[in-house]
């Protein structure tokens, strides 16, 4: 009897989690909308190194603690890696300890567009580039003030230009 309701439990989750999959689609028709930069996914991999291609196009994360850019101090600007468009200064950036560069808020609430993200099954905002539409992260509400918003990002999906704070 136990070895049934375990099979039927099991059967069970493996039709929720693959009826969940096929109700909210797959993640790489999440990019279909149309940005002022679009570009196919050859020409993307033609301009983005497969690590970045696999974050920005395909909405992966990189291992936490693994990039430059979570222990950078400098002053300056992180740009979207796949269109170079502006994104995050350093004068929001902090170090949140989780292993990604975290920031409080945007550049510019135009810099940047965010969606809800089932990819874990309970919704989650994503952040990506309003130019582009590449993948940069999350958001959550455990950040610091004064937004209390912790944008946490693949330092893979961005490159950072030193010097000044403030979109040219």
């Amino acid at each position: 009897m136990m070895r049934r309701n375990f099979l039927l439990s099991t059967a069970a989750m493996a039709v929720t989690a693959i009826g969940g999959g096929l109700f909210f689609g797959s993640r790489a028709k999440s990019r279909e909308a149309a940005f002022p930069v679009s570009l196919t996914p050859d020409e993307w991999r033609a301009r983005l190194t497969p690590e970045q291609f696999a974050v920005l196009r395909e909405e992966s994360t990189e291992r936490p603690f693994t990039s430059p850019l979570n222990d950078n101090k400098q002053a300056g600007l992180y740009a979207c890696a796949g269109c170079d468009t502006p994104a995050y200064s350093s004068a929001a950036k902090y170090d949140s300890g989780t292993g990604w560069p975290s920031f409080w808020e945007p550049l510019s609430a135009l810099a940047i567009g965010t969606r809800t993200d089932y990819a874990l099954i309970y919704p989650r905002t994503e952040v990506h580039c309003a130019t582009c539409g590449g993948h940069f992260g999350h958001i959550f509400d455990d950040g610091p003030a004064p937004t209390g918003k912790r944008h946490c990002l693949n330092g893979v999906a961005l490159t950072f230009k030193p010097g000044a704070i403030t979109a040219s």
